[in-house]
């Protein structure tokens, strides 16, 4: 995708950009980054350059008034656009969660933040678990990516 823009990075609000038919001919370049990772999510792309700071960015492709739009922003930009949206840390219909971790866990996570309750047993499968009327709906494994490919290799983890 070649796009044409006036800002260098959307350090401020969203950028514009403009579909670009091919390379343009005359194009200066200001910067060359190796790409970290370019990932799409449904009309969002994710882009993330290799470089220390301003590395994270999204691009937008939308339609408006029949029209393709493509808006190019950062998470600074985005959030000032919304400065009062937030992770939601209300309870569900004052309900309260009781999520069961495992006894064999050394580092468990608290889960202060959304509110919820944790019990310490064992757990058949798994370091967290969420149960309802005493079965476990959900588990959650935490594990290296290599302590994972042992585990599937050794046929450890089932």
């Amino acid at each position: 995708m070649v796009v044409k823009t006036r800002e260098t990075w959307p350090r401020t609000t969203k950028v514009y950009c403009h579909r670009a038919v091919e390379w343009p001919v005359d194009a200066e370049v200001l910067e060359r980054w190796p790409v970290r990772s370019c990932t799409r999510r449904g009309p969002a792309i994710d882009l993330v350059p290799d470089r220390a700071r301003e590395n994270r960015s999204q691009l937008v492709v939308t339609r408006a008034r029949g029209r393709e739009v493509i808006s190019w922003q950062s998470p600074r930009t985005t959030k000032q656009a919304r400065p009062a949206v937030d992770v939601p840390r209300a309870r569900a219909h004052g309900q309260v969660p009781d999520i069961v971790v495992d006894s064999a866990e050394k580092y468990p996570y608290r889960f202060s933040v959304q509110q919820a309750t944790t019990v310490r047993r064992r757990l058949p499968a798994g370091d967290h678990a969420v149960e309802r009327d005493g079965e476990v709906v959900a588990a959650v494994e935490r594990k290296s990516l290599a302590d994972l490919a042992g585990s599937l290799l050794a046929g450890t983890l089932t």
